[in-house]
């Protein structure tokens, strides 16, 4: 409350009118609202469009009536007998008509202590408990509690339907301890649209911003927020959580289908599905493939759609064009329930300039570095987080925990990791800055990351962090105990790389090139590797995995099943784009849907077959993902045949149980073929992507091969076998073998 007023002098002074008519108070709760006076309360109330304006109690009884002073939209009097904390109510006159409301300026502080010094010192792990948009009660009165970030701003409204968007009408209290800026509007719930109304610094009126912590916002080209509050669901996945880290270890099989929700599947004249549409659809079709997770390009909130997610500007929201933040979670639910772990697309590297976005939020570089060396991404024009600055680091950690926290999120994959590590990423000489000790290394975002993951660790040891990181930064999977940067899996960028080169080649050509399907293994420990055929390889002209394979239409799909059943066997987790899994013929279009049409035709069925069959042998076999990240889980058999272009090599378990696999990469067929294998005994063909059902040739070894006491390949035992043509082929031994893999401690693969 202001100082003592008596009942005469309640006229707040001619600059206090002016700043309120022209939208100019910085403190509005100096100015209106109850403030204490001998005998009774001054209460004030700006209310353009009324002609008059009394304060009456809970009954409808008058207690003053308000004097109209400047150009009549404030109103001002004493109202005795009127307490310090008294409910009162406002019923405003116009033309015979009258209505109440209740006085915004009558209610307290909304943010606590606590909060306020969290958020001051960088540590409010659920900051989107304090800010944002929450339908509250407050002192028995039903409304909306609002909270912003604006520091620098020398005023911040709420504005919306409910008040004409008048920016008058609703300007917040600055809290001086946070830099925050708060209100209670009474008479509004969910559903209400609004933005913040903010004049800058230097007294500049801004673009009317979206919420930077909404939790739901309008379809664009619409930009407003809409009053959500935290997500409300009763879930049903306690089952699947109550595994916990068992299933999220590097030992674990992961096999992950990553899927652009908008471009999955669409309806009739191809309409978007909601959240619960594709729910109904994609659950049991993963099921079904085997899958372990599901991968979601970024679900936050991005006005562009083109972008697919990778320009957020609503962190905290579920796109609504899918439906509500409801319908997410009833998606994670379902999937949770039918064992599907959820893995989501987290871009904290960049943001676009919108201008109703976080750009210049409050008229300065809030959210963005204020230099543009390291504040703007030259390749995508976007801005680039300020990672040394407090508010903002807590702003972001605390919306990768929001994910986990509030919508059951398994595993965050950060996208364009190498893009945040680097100063001079994608930039020339003289257009980047060095650090502090002369080098090259981001080392805020650097800080950030490692933070980010240690408060992920912490809050929620059963998930996992991903790092899309292109580059040999080293001990990206490492903990940050050990010096790494914390995250549990790398995706390795350069097998996909190399392993494609390879494919690419005319069969007749690949005997040059077999070194770039084995030199993935000289670093395959460095990192707890997650090997990817992502959407970035099936775009902007590079066409589908189907169709980079060379040779003739039969051709195509046989090197394609070798290759995945190369992927699946190697080591490292498995990723693979929507589309992959039955031979998707062309570039993926997020405008449309797949061409799911296409498994009407045999070789797309034989393909999704296998995939399906990959992963039933990928998690049934634990020789396949026991010691994916461990060197003591692989050996070489014989990576020397070039002439002849074929690999085999040896994937074993903890308990020394060993599968063969042989790769023939060319389309003939090799009779008597002898391989090396571990000991005696009879090796089935558990896999061979051959096989008739898989629309292949069917040449096979009837079942598998005896064991022979012929050395080959250093090896005193050996089966000869018939090589399918362009196809790979997978030997599991039906004697167990005495002899213990010893892997390497947990500590080091973590």
């Amino acid at each position: 409350m202001s100082e003592i007023q008596t009942t005469v002098h309640h006229h707040p002074g001619d600059e206090a009118v002016w700043a309120l008519e022209h939208g100019r108070q910085y403190d509005p709760f100096a100015v209106l609202g109850p403030h204490a006076a001998e005998g009774g309360m001054i209460v004030r109330a700006f209310r353009p469009g009324a002609e008059s304006a009394d304060v009456i109690d809970a009954s409808g009884k008058v207690l003053a009536r308000l004097e109209a002073i400047g150009h009549g939209d404030l109103h001002s009097g004493f109202v005795p007998g009127l307490a310090q904390g008294d409910a009162y109510r406002l019923r405003y006159h116009h033309k015979g008509v009258d209505w109440e409301e209740e006085d915004v300026y009558r209610f307290g502080q909304i943010l606590g202590a606590h909060d306020a010094y969290y958020l001051s010192q960088g540590v409010h792990n659920r900051l989107y408990e304090a800010f944002g948009a929450h339908p509250f009660e407050m002192e028995g009165v039903k409304g909306v509690k609002f909270v912003v970030l604006a520091p620098d701003a020398q005023r911040v409204s709420v504005v919306g339907h409910f008040n004409g968007w008048d920016g008058r009408r609703h300007v917040m209290r600055f809290r001086h301890d946070c830099g925050a800026w708060e209100i209670f509007i009474p008479g509004i719930a969910k559903g209400e649209v609004y933005k913040f109304e903010v004049i800058g610094i230097r007294g500049d009126m801004q673009p009317t911003k979206q919420d930077p912590v909404g939790f739901f916002h309008e379809q664009a080209p619409s930009t407003a927020s809409i009053v959500s509050g935290l997500v409300e669901h009763d879930w049903k996945d306690d089952e699947f959580r109550a595994q916990g880290p068992d299933w999220q270890d590097a030992g674990k099989p992961v096999s992950i289908y990553e899927v652009h929700l908008g471009s999955w599947r669409r309806g009739d004249w191809n309409a978007m599905l909601d959240y619960d549409q594709i729910a109904g659809q994609l659950v049991p079709y993963i099921k079904d493939m085997g899958f372990t997770h599901v991968e979601f390009l970024p679900v936050s909130e991005h006005p562009f759609y083109g972008s697919w997610g990778y320009q957020p500007i609503g962190l905290f929201a579920p796109s609504s064009r899918y439906g509500t933040p409801e319908g997410f979670a009833r998606l994670v639910d379902a999937l949770h329930q039918e064992g599907i772990g959820v893995i989501v697309d987290w871009v904290p590297g960049h943001f676009p300039t919108d201008v109703h976005g976080l750009a210049r939020f409050d008229g300065t570089a809030l959210y963005e570095h204020p230099d543009p060396r390291r504040g703007f991404h030259q390749d995508w024009n976007t801005l680039i987080y300020d990672y040394g600055r407090t508010e903002i680091r807590n702003f972001l950690f605390s919306n990768a925990l929001y994910w986990l926290d509030r919508f059951h999120i398994d595993a965050l994959r950060v996208d364009a990791v190498a893009s945040m590590l680097y100063l001079d990423y994608s930039r020339k000489h003289g257009e980047w800055e060095p650090n502090i000790f002369g080098g090259r290394e981001n080392l805020e975002a650097i800080a950030f990351l490692k933070e980010t993951n240690e408060r992920v660790g912490g809050l929620y040891p059963a998930a996992s962090t991903h790092a899309e990181e292109s580059t040999s930064f080293p001990n990206v999977s490492r903990p940050t105990y050990a010096g790494g940067l914390g995250f549990h899996f790398k995706w390795n960028m350069g097998w996909m790389h190399d392993t494609l080169h390879f494919m690419q080649e005319d069969p007749i050509n690949r005997r040059y090139h077999l070194h770039h399907m084995t030199f993935g293994m000289v670093y395959a420990y460095s990192e707890n590797f997650i090997l990817p055929l992502s959407h970035d390889e099936v775009v902007y002209g590079k066409g589908s995995i189907l169709n980079k394979m060379p040779g003739d239409h039969w051709q195509k799909f046989a090197n394609l099943r070798a290759y995945y059943a190369f992927m699946w066997t190697h080591p490292g987790k498995k990723l693979l784009f929507m589309g992959g899994e039955f031979g998707q013929s062309a570039e993926w279009n997020h405008d449309q849907s797949l061409d799911w049409h296409l498994l009407e035709y045999p070789e797309h069925r034989g393909v999704q077959r296998l995939i399906r069959d990959l992963n039933t042998m990928y998690r049934e076999i634990p020789a396949l993902h026991q010691l994916d990240c461990d060197p003591a889980g692989f050996e070489w058999i014989d990576t020397q045949n070039a002439e002849q272009t074929v690999l085999s090599y040896l994937r074993k378990d903890r308990d020394g149980r060993s599968v063969v696999v042989v790769c023939n990469f060319t389309p003939l067929v090799r009779e008597n073929y002898r391989v090396g294998v571990p000991h005696e005994g009879f090796w089935a063909e558990r896999l061979n992507t051959d096989a008739e059902i898989y629309a292949g040739s069917n040449v096979g070894n009837m079942g598998g091969a005896e064991a022979e006491d012929v050395s080959a390949n250093g090896r005193e035992w050996s089966v000869s076998l018939t090589l399918p043509p362009l196809a790979t082929v997978v030997l599991v031994a039906e004697e167990k073998p005495t002899a213990a893999v010893t892997p390497l401690p947990a500590a080091v693969l973590m």
